[in-house]
């Protein structure tokens, strides 16, 4: 199959310093600052210097990051009226400034938290322009822009889509204002990137979009992406690895996948936060791919972090840079720092401009690079199809343990909801590994431990893939109630890096001693999906095997207040599961195939699109044994219209075991029926207490795990 390539055909941004292209380009020509006094809102002590957006932040009923993201989008989309067939865009905040407000003024109204969930950014894009294929939110904290743009680039060169726009939007919020500060990363005289006094970090807002085809080149095409690589440290929750083993790995795997060598880049984009640390193993990773003389500099001393946008909107730059014949300056930089061995430029510089390597690398060690070039006819390699993967092993956690107890609870017919005790979670975890850790940490570290003891193997996966609808609440619940509770002066550093929903997936990683692509995805029903979809283009030709799990958690004050389906049901639940899967086609196991995934809402013909996808009627019928539905509460009559239309559209007379009432209300509780359905089809049966007491044989067929409601989800799994 040959490869198809990706052209940037239309790109926006908001920062700091600039809305839209071309003030960015006159901004970074000339060299612009724009770090300034926080005054978004107040602080007990005088604000520190951020990078604020002063533009177009006018809609009461909006939060901040999705106004951002609208901005950036709206550029991108101009002049393109068909809708993007993917979507997928990178943030940590979301609608987190709105949510600080509601819960320090003690607002119970769940409706008022309706656009805090991370997935809601990317859910509004995809209505306003009408996307009707996947939508997909990377939660990897800092690189998280730049993994996106990874994921639908392997989307758009398999053919799997021929439009995407991806992206990068957050906020300012207190969360990322006062953590980053609580854990002393923050600069009071403002970001100094590479200088031998720099003493932190800026945080900073803003959006990058880029609207991504595949159709050919387009007349007016900005630039073309290249390749991108992924990798995790594996080291620290939030330190980088001091050598820049991390960056390195994922510089030298951009460079392999767009076949450029390092002697073709004219300029690096760094990821240059400003911290000792982060700038000290960055520049070791580059020296070590690098010659001496490539220009490199950091933009964040104009613009500050703007966290998860960052690495979107210095893609943009990067086409900028390409279009334009600049280099942008290291802005902030007085006294180069002598034991880094870079010389970065110190003025805007105008010169030819082919080919730049844009980093970022965020806390979990996520680390994620990009290469963007000038259009111009080059050979591509062979890109594989996406395939089914197999399973290895699994693992799951209920309200009634681990899998051997939570089989027995479903055998006997006895349901499953709950959440397990913190000690019974991590019973067989170290003490030492576990002691500071909360709820999700755990849960993960559990389920990623338990697969891999269950398949027997002792190497490390090769990358980790997460899917979590809410992310670590006690964390966050835990750091933003400290803050309230001190008047904004003494929250928690161990609560605020793990608030991040990448976390846990880091905690795992460094737990496995996995290096390779560590991402984390999150949607409020549909997360285990996204992450499953996601290792099935990334984990194409990666080699070695892939963990893949999805976890949610319970939270007495947060679950009620930003998930509806568990605030509607009596019973408190939580849990998960982890897949152990191999991209090798020739590997035994069960076959799990992620194959449909799209918004439903506003949609007449979502599920005749599904019923095609599954290979109609016929198909189905032959295939399959056993319908997983998950409907979740807050959509149950929408979802048992869907299904009832599913049924009447592909004849249905298998039997449906509608999970959720089993395994309880928790976001990812599709990654617990997943566990399942490789478990049924292998056996070739489902336990009679789950169909009415019937006992229902399928020899030879699989199972489909369906999602309704909001969202349309398939994942096939087939013996």
């Amino acid at each position: 199959m040959t490869s198809q390539r990706v052209f940037i055909a239309g790109a926006g941004i908001v920062s700091p310093i600039g809305c839209g292209i071309a003030a960015t380009a006159a901004a970074l020509a000339g060299g612009i600052g724009a770090l300034r006094p926080l005054t978004l809102f107040a602080t007990p002590t005088p604000p520190l210097p951020v990078g604020q957006v002063g533009c177009g932040l006018d809609d009461p009923d909006l939060p901040r990051t999705h106004q951002l993201a609208r901005i950036a989008a709206d550029q991108a989309m101009a002049g393109c009226a068909a809708a993007p067939d993917v979507i997928v865009v990178g943030t940590t905040t979301a609608g987190m400034h709105t949510t600080e407000r509601l819960l320090n003024a003690g607002t119970l109204d769940p409706q008022a938290y309706r656009r805090h969930a991370a997935g809601s950014v990317a859910e509004d894009l995809a209505a306003r322009y009408g996307c009707s294929g996947p939508v997909l939110t990377v939660s990897t904290a800092c690189s998280s822009g730049a993994v996106a743009i990874k994921i639908a680039l392997e989307m758009l060169r398999t053919g799997a889509a021929r439009r995407a726009l991806v992206g990068g939007a957050d906020s300012l919020c207190r969360l990322t204002y006062y953590g980053f500060n609580c854990l002393q990363l923050i600069d009071p005289q403002g970001a100094r990137p590479l200088d031998r006094e720099r003493r932190g970090m800026s945080v900073a807002e803003g959006a990058g979009m880029l609207l991504l085809t595949a159709d050919g080149e387009p007349d007016r095409a900005l630039a073309e992406v290249l390749g991108a690589g992924l990798s995790c440290d594996a080291y620290h929750p939030a330190a980088p690895h001091p050598e820049g083993d991390g960056a390195y790995a994922a510089m030298a795997a951009a460079l392999a996948d767009s076949g450029v060598s390092a002697r073709a880049i004219d300029y690096i984009n760094l990821h240059g936060t400003g911290t000792p640390d982060n700038d000290r193993a960055e520049a070791r990773a580059v020296a070590r791919l690098f010659d001496a003389r490539t220009p490199v500099s950091s933009i964040k001393g104009a613009t500050g972090h703007s966290l998860a946008a960052a690495g979107a909107i210095e893609a943009v730059v990067a086409a900028i840079c390409i279009r334009e014949g600049l280099v942008p300056a290291n802005t902030g930089l007085r006294l180069p720092d002598p034991e880094i061995s870079l010389a970065p430029v110190t003025e805007p510089r105008r010169t030819r401009v082919n080919t730049v390597l844009s980093n970022s690398f965020g806390f979990g060690g996520n680390n994620a690079a990009v290469v963007i070039g000038s259009p111009v006819e080059r050979e591509l390699p062979a890109s594989a199809p996406v395939a089914p993967l197999r399973v290895l092993a699994g693992a799951c956690v209920t309200g009634a343990g681990h899998t051997e107890k939570t089989l027995a609870r479903l055998h006997a017919g006895e349901p499953c909801k709950g959440v397990i005790p913190l000690e019974e979670l991590s019973r067989h975890q170290p003490a030492r590994l576990v002691r500071r850790l909360k709820f999700m940490p755990r849960l993960a570290m559990a389920l990623a431990d338990e697969a891999q003891r269950r398949s027997g193997a002792s190497h490390p996966p090769a990358a980790v893939f997460f899917g979590t609808g809410w992310g670590a609440l006690s964390e966050t619940h835990g750091f933003l109630n400290s803050l309230f509770e001190t008047g904004d002066r003494f929250p928690s550093p161990t609560d605020f890096v793990g608030s991040v929903h990448n976390a846990p997936a880091g905690q795992v990683a460094i737990q496995c001693g996995a290096t390779g692509a560590n991402v984390t995805l999150t949607g409020e029903d549909d997360a285990f999906e996204q992450a499953l979809l996601t290792a099935a283009y990334l984990g194409r030709g990666a080699g070695g095997r892939l963990l893949v799990l999805g976890a949610d958690e319970h939270h007495p004050v947060l679950s009620g207040l930003f998930d509806r389906s568990a605030a509607l049901d009596s019973a408190p639940a939580a849990g998960g599961a982890a897949l152990l899967l191999s991209a090798t086609a020739a590997d035994p196991g069960v076959a799990v195939f992620p194959a449909f995934t799209a918004p439903a809402a506003g949609r007449t013909d979502a599920i005749a699109e599904l019923v095609g996808r599954l290979g109609g009627a016929e198909r189905i019928h032959a295939r399959f044994g056993v319908l997983l539905a998950g409907i979740p509460a807050a959509h149950r009559r929408a979802g048992e219209a869907q299904l009832d239309a599913f049924r009447s559209a592909c004849g249905l007379t298998l039997p449906v075991v509608d999970y959720r009432r089993w395994v309880g209300e928790f976001a990812s509780a599709s990654a617990v029926a997943t566990f399942l359905a490789v478990d049924f089809a292998a056996a070739g049966a489902v336990p009679a207490a789950l169909c009415d007491g019937r006992p229902e044989s399928f020899p030879g067929k699989g199972c489909l795990v369906i999602g309704f409601g909001k969202t349309l989800t398939a994942i096939e799994v087939r013996p």
